[in-house]
C-alpha cells in the first residue's frame, strides 16, 4: 500500500460518441468527464476516471493538489460516484492492481454486441451476425427497448427473432421504461425462449414489486435499480446485476467480490475513455473466470477511434489536454 502523501491531478476530458445513442432517458450523443493522475511520494503512478451520468456535474478541483491517503480514503464515502470511482481506480493500482507481480492487466472476453434502438436495430444486428460468425464467437446481443414507439417496436421484435439463430443469446434493456403491461405483454412472448438471457431494467426502480413479480416469471436483470437502492448489489435480489463500475463509486468492492467469485455480476460500460476502459475489461475478465461467466456488455462501436481512447494512460492524459 502506498504510504506518505499523494499528489492529485484532474485533467477534464469530452467526446462525441460516432453515433447518437437513444434510450428510454432520451438521446446521448457526447461524453465528459475528468481523468485522474494520482502520484505517490515514492514517484508510482495510479490513473482513474470519473465519467459520470448525464445530468451530473462533479467538479473535481476541490481534491487537487497534495493531500495523505488516510484523508482522501475517509472522504471517498461523501464524493460524487464517479469521483469516488475514479479516486477508488488510482489507488487500486498504487496497491499493485495491473503490475507485472499481479498478472498485469487483464484483457476482456467476447462483448454482447449492442443494437441500437427502433428501426436501426435490423442492419446493425445483420453486422452483428456477420461479425460473430468471421470470429466464431456465440453471438449475444442487447438491444435498446422502451425507446421508440411500442407497437413498432414489438414488429421489430418479432423480425429480431425471427433472424437470431438458435445459438444465440438475446437481452432487451428497457431503462425502466416500460410500464407492468407493456413488460408483461413481452414477457409473454420471450418467457419460452431459450434464446432469453434476461428482461435488462424493465420497469423503473420505483417499482421494486413490480420487478420481483417478473423475476419470478423470467429472468430480470437491475441496472439503474442499483444506483437508486444500493443495498441491492449485496443483498435482496437473487438475479443478475448489470454492474457499471464508472458510475457506481468506488469499484474497490466490485473487484474483490468478482476475485472472489460471486455470481451473477454482469460487468458494463458507461461509454469510458482508455483508462476507465482498461478498468473494466480487467473486471470483465474476472467476471468470465467466475462461476457464471457470461458476455459483458462493452458497446464495441460505441466509441470512436484516437488517443483518448489508448491503452496507454499516459496517451490518453495527454490526448485530453
Amino acid at each position: 500500500m502506498a504510504q506518505g502523501p499523494l499528489q492529485l491531478a484532474w485533467r477534464p476530458f469530452s467526446f462525441a460518441l460516432p453515433r447518437s445513442m437513444v434510450t428510454a432517458h432520451g438521446a446521448l450523443a457526447q461524453r465528459r468527464g475528468w481523468l485522474l493522475r494520482l502520484q505517490a511520494s515514492d514517484g508510482r503512478v495510479g490513473w482513474g476516471e470519473a465519467a459520470p451520468l448525464v445530468g451530473e456535474a462533479p467538479h473535481p478541483e476541490h481534491l487537487g493538489g497534495c493531500i495523505e491517503r488516510p484523508e482522501l480514503e475517509q472522504r471517498l464515502a461523501g464524493l460524487p460516484a464517479s469521483l469516488a470511482c475514479a479516486c477508488g481506480m488510482a489507488l487500486a493500482e498504487l496497491d499493485g492492481l495491473g503490475s507485472a507481480q499481479s498478472g498485469g492487466w487483464l484483457p476482456a472476453p467476447p462483448s454482447a454486441h449492442l443494437l441500437p434502438a427502433g428501426e436501426a436495430m435490423l442492419p446493425a444486428l445483420e453486422q452483428a451476425l456477420a461479425s460473430a460468425s468471421s470470429a466464431g464467437h456465440l453471438l449475444v446481443v442487447k438491444w435498446k427497448v422502451a425507446a421508440a414507439d411500442d407497437l413498432v417496436e414489438r414488429r421489430l421484435l418479432l423480425e429480431l427473432l425471427d433472424g437470431l439463430p438458435p445459438s444465440a443469446r438475446l437481452r432487451l434493456d428497457a431503462n425502466g421504461g416500460w410500464d407492468r403491461a407493456t413488460a408483461s405483454w413481452w414477457a409473454d412472448l420471450l418467457v419460452e425462449d431459450p434464446r432469453l438471457d434476461w428482461l435488462e431494467q424493465p420497469l423503473p426502480p420505483a417499482d421494486h414489486v413490480g420487478l420481483e413479480a417478473l423475476a419470478a416469471y423470467l429472468p430480470v436483470a437491475l441496472d439503474e435499480s442499483l444506483r437508486v437502492r444500493p443495498a441491492l448489489m449485496l443483498q435482496g435480489w437473487s438475479g443478475w446485476q448489470v454492474r457499471r463500475p464508472a458510475v457506481e463509486g468506488d469499484p474497490r468492492p466490485l473487484l474483490a467480490s468478482l476475485a472472489a467469485g460471486t455470481p451473477q455480476l454482469m460487468v458494463s460500460t458507461a461509454l469510458e475513455t482508455g483508462i476507465g476502459r482498461r478498468l473494466v475489461a480487467h473486471l470483465a475478465a474476472l467476471q468470465a473466470q467466475g462461476p457464471t461467466p457470461t458476455a459483458p456488455g462493452l458497446a464495441p462501436g460505441w466509441r470512436p477511434q484516437g488517443a483518448l481512447f489508448s491503452a496507454e494512460p499516459q496517451q490518453v492524459w495527454e490526448a485530453a489536454a
